[in-house]
């Protein structure tokens, strides 16, 4: 079965004061739940904010390293998810649910994309 990475975007100044409410916790933690009992969550986790994380480029021969928050950014990645199953549509589905659990004041989008597996290269 193909495997699927879903990165979460949010624009980190529009993040709701005080983070996820305990509510939006309670319904992701079910959902996590019944996607890993159903076999298709292989891993996910949120990710530290820019502030705290460093960019590392390479630029016609030169690297270059550059330490956050990344103000010329408006959309970052929050969170990803990594997931088997047996086609994007049924990827879609679990992302659609997964961002349904957030409240109505939340702005996040999902970035659904298939993994080339070794060979496909």
């Amino acid at each position: 079965m193909p495997r699927f990475l879903t990165m979460i975007r949010i624009d980190e100044n529009n993040v709701p004061e005080g983070g996820p409410s305990p509510e939006l916790h309670e319904r992701m933690g079910a959902l996590l739940e019944e996607i890993t009992k159903a076999g298709v969550m292989l891993d996910t986790a949120g990710l530290r904010p820019t502030s705290e994380g460093t960019r590392v480029t390479w630029d016609k021969g030169e690297l270059s390293v550059t330490d956050g928050p990344f103000t010329e950014t408006k959309e970052v990645i929050g969170g990803y998810s990594l997931v088997q199953a047996k086609d994007k549509a049924e990827a879609i589905e679990w992302t659609k649910r997964f961002l349904k659990t957030h409240e109505d004041y939340w702005t996040i989008t999902a970035e659904v994309r298939e993994i080339e597996e070794a060979g496909g290269c």
